[in-house]
């Protein structure tokens, strides 16, 4: 069989599904939510001072990063799962999430003594940031990948990959609820690397489980 020929024809049967692809998914959007938010209200919850917080910038900063990446990489993910789909512009946006953290950062080694920046960096919650994002994210990681399995991607290892990225915007923004570290120092750091650790699994994920 040609390649456009199989493409056709898994694209087909992922049209054929009984809920079509879109729904799916925006269904499964809806479970990992539910998920990412049971597990962050049973372990740490949102910081104590959550309202107050809520009027600063520093503290709307985090959110804009990680609610960015989320919509992105769903944009993607939802392309990729279908065979044949134009993947190019959803690629392109993905850009727009390290670029709000560059900007912030930039701003932020502008306005704080540089005396300050390693403190900033280093933070107070590095550990708990490293670890809870992850755990928060693992859930609603399993529910992509397995969508990924109800579609068709053609690339699985990048479409796990995606998935990796969409679960940790997601779990990264319950998590900033509860961060006490506001600095883009610290989330352009730690945040990155615990959804880097999301990615990486989510790319082993789609090459192990999600390949035809």
């Amino acid at each position: 069989m040609k390649t456009d020929d199989l493409i056709k024809a898994l694209d087909a049967d992922a049209r054929s599904k009984a809920m079509p692809l879109r729904s799916a998914w925006w269904l499964a959007a809806g479970a990992a939510a539910v998920v990412a938010a049971a597990v962050f209200m049973m372990t740490i919850g949102p910081r104590p001072d959550f309202m107050a917080a809520a009027h600063t910038i520093r503290f709307l900063s985090k959110f804009a990063f990680t609610i960015v990446l989320a919509v992105t990489a769903f944009a993607l993910i939802r392309a990729l799962s279908t065979p044949g789909a134009a993947t190019g512009r959803a690629m392109a946006a993905m850009i727009i999430a390290p670029l709000l953290v560059a900007v912030a950062v930039v701003l932020e080694l502008f306005m704080v003594p540089q005396a300050l920046w390693s403190t900033r960096l280093i933070g107070s919650n590095m550990m708990i940031c490293m670890s809870f994002i992850p755990l928060i994210g693992i859930g609603p990681l399993a529910i992509f990948l397995w969508m990924l399995r109800y579609g068709a991607p053609t690339r699985p290892v990048l479409a796990g990959a995606v998935a990796g990225l969409l679960a940790g915007g997601l779990a990264a923004t319950f998590y900033a609820a509860h961060c006490f570290d506001d600095s883009p120092l610290f989330v352009a750091t730690w945040y990155t690397i615990a959804i880097a650790a999301l990615t990486l699994l989510g790319a082993l994920g789609g090459r192990l489980f999600v390949r035809w």
